[in-house]
């Protein structure tokens, strides 16, 4: 018997779940991976750093995957407006949610509603092309810039800030961007972490690039960080993270004065409250200790001026009516991948944003096995279903205007015909100019 799976979501983790179906059923299974973007591929394309284009490059596995006969893509299809989750529950066999976390975790201070304040899915968004973001038009007149987080999404976020012009060579960052940083007058980018160098998320290929910047280098305290002997007890990775903010802690005074840009790891600081009148003017935080793990508040506080700030501290998922959902970690109820039987999640849908590109692939191969327990127990219904045939017609009812894998390569044809010099391909950054490419 035919197995029929739908997937909401076409990033790793969407891909990577089609990809272990068809391992597991081989030429007895069909999949539709639905998306509501007309372009595949989720984070890599507006997500990953656009000078990242080597990450950028597992999109081609995906590519195998999405051309094969019994996988198929479908594009600009919003579940839950288009189609419902119960109507694909009647149509396939296993309903899986790959959606990801597109929301950003809310800072919960005073003053996060002033002018100029991003969370950081909106602003790189902006700098990636997302249809929903494009129009963000951030003020980079001022000259500080405050980056809140201690993972790689604020080091991607200060890094791009701080770059201008040709640095932006062969990468695929949208012309608005590029030509809005490289007017920017920011000249200060502070990373504020509660925590201190051992406690960073940060990885040591991306804390590297900090020192390869034509017009910025990095600043650390050297009271921030602890006794060297101590770095001895940390994982290898943390160990050489450790190591480049050591690293750019000892850069000479006379080596700064030659690039006009700093970024200043400020560690061991809470955000309490954003000021300014209308605007954002300033970041007051509270300095912090550490204490098994945790930092705690000293009273003592201190305002970082900023005439703009990115909020970098993690992302939620959407809810979708009809699906149990954990309001306190932002992503989907799940046991393992398992919602209910018939309804799963794979990625940051199923664990929340954590984890690498890679770590995709054993979720989707595990709720495959999931999915397979429960057809095996009799958990799902047994019952033939009508798989994309169903959806086929319903979409042609409604007038649906259903995207495919081969739409979207006249898509990416059509960027990679509009690119500048060097560039890889210039994105179209709202719907319609996607459509009309397509067709």
């Amino acid at each position: 018997m035919t197995r029929h799976v739908a997937i909401v979501g076409s990033g790793p983790a969407g891909y990577y779940t089609a990809e272990a179906a068809q391992k597991k059923w081989g030429d007895d299974v069909r999949v539709d991976v639905f998306d509501t973007l007309p372009v595949p591929y989720g984070l890599i394309r507006t997500g990953v750093a656009p000078d990242h284009q080597s990450i950028k490059g597992v999109s081609r596995r995906y590519e195998g995957t999405a051309l094969s006969d019994n996988v198929r893509f479908v594009g600009n299809v919003t579940v839950g407006k288009d189609i419902t989750v119960g109507e694909l529950e009647a149509l396939y066999d296993a309903v899986v949610f790959a959606t990801g976390a597109p929301h950003d975790r809310p800072l919960g201070v005073p003053g996060e509603d002033l002018g100029n304040v991003f969370g950081s899915a909106a602003f790189v968004g902006w700098y990636n092309g997302h249809p929903q973001f494009a129009g963000l038009a951030p003020d980079l007149s001022g000259r500080s810039a405050v980056v809140i987080g201690m993972g790689n999404v604020a080091l991607d976020v200060a890094r791009i800030l701080s770059k201008k012009g040709r640095e932006f060579d062969g990468s695929d960052i949208v012309g608005h961007a590029l030509n809005a940083l490289s007017a920017s007058n920011i000249r200060q980018i502070t990373i504020v972490g509660r925590r201190g160098p051992h406690q960073i998320m940060m990885t040591p290929k991306e804390l590297g690039e900090l020192m390869h910047l034509d017009q910025a280098t990095p600043r650390v305290d050297p009271a921030d960080l602890p006794e060297e002997a101590d770095d001895a007890f940390l994982e290898p990775g943390l160990r050489k993270s450790v190591t480049h903010l050591r690293s750019f802690a000892a850069i000479p005074e006379s080596e700064r004065a030659d690039k006009p840009i700093e970024i200043d790891f400020d560690m061991f600081a809470s955000p309490v409250r954003l000021t300014g009148s209308g605007k954002v003017e300033g970041v007051e935080v509270e300095r912090t200790v550490v204490e098994a793990g945790k930092a705690i508040g000293t009273g003592e506080t201190y305002t970082i001026p900023a005439d703009m700030v990115v909020s970098c501290i993690g992302y939620r998922s959407s809810p979708i009516p009809g699906v149990p959902f954990d309001e306190r970690a932002g992503r989907f109820a799940n046991d393992q991948g398992r919602i209910l039987p018939g309804l799963y999640a794979v990625g940051w849908a199923r664990r929340g944003p954590t984890g690498t590109i890679g770590t995709n692939r054993p979720d989707g191969y595990g709720v495959v096995e999931r999915i397979e327990e429960d057809l095996a127990s009799g958990a799902i219904s047994g019952a033939a279903r009508e798989g994309r045939a169903g959806f086929d017609r319903l979409a042609a009812e409604r007038g649906i205007d259903v995207v495919t894998f081969r739409d979207w390569k006249k898509i990416e044809e059509a960027e990679a015909k509009a690119a500048r010099e060097g560039a890889p391909r210039e994105k179209f950054v709202d719907i319609e100019s996607m459509i009309r490419a397509s067709r």
